[in-house]
């Protein structure tokens, strides 16, 4: 089945760096696009950022210039991994951050409006102190 995995979450420093890592199998589904949500105590979830199949990627206005998507496709098994690089961390930044996928049946179910996630993980931590 459809599994995302996040790994990578800390207490880091304010101005330190984090690297989260999602482990994403998408089983006999076409990926449409995947990204990092994160969702603060209190706040709504927001998108961090997102790398649909051809490549355009799409940050938040707060972490623009900070954090990098990335994703690394594995052809021989189908499985992909995807990464978030944190640089210069902000104490606004902790939160718990999501791995999510748009994944369909076939690329012409693919959003044509933009990336909606389909599918999720189940988070993992990130604390920045001050």
């Amino acid at each position: 089945q459809v599994k995302l995995e996040e790994s990578g979450g800390d207490s880091v420093q304010a101005g330190g760096s984090l690297k989260l890592t999602c482990a994403a199998s998408p089983y006999m589904l076409t990926t449409c696009g995947m990204g990092w949500y994160r969702q603060a105590s209190g706040k709504e979830r927001e998108l961090v950022a997102s790398i649909k199949n051809d490549g355009d990627t799409i940050y938040s206005k707060s972490v623009k210039g900070r954090f990098t998507i990335s994703e690394n496709n594995d052809k021989s098994n189908a499985k992909s991994t995807l990464y978030l690089q944190m640089t210069d961390l902000e104490s606004d930044d902790t939160a718990i951050y999501y791995c999510a996928a748009e994944y369909r049946m076939i690329a012409d179910y693919c959003s044509v409006t933009g990336f909606e996630p389909n599918f999720w993980g189940q988070g993992t931590q990130v604390t920045v102190s001050a």
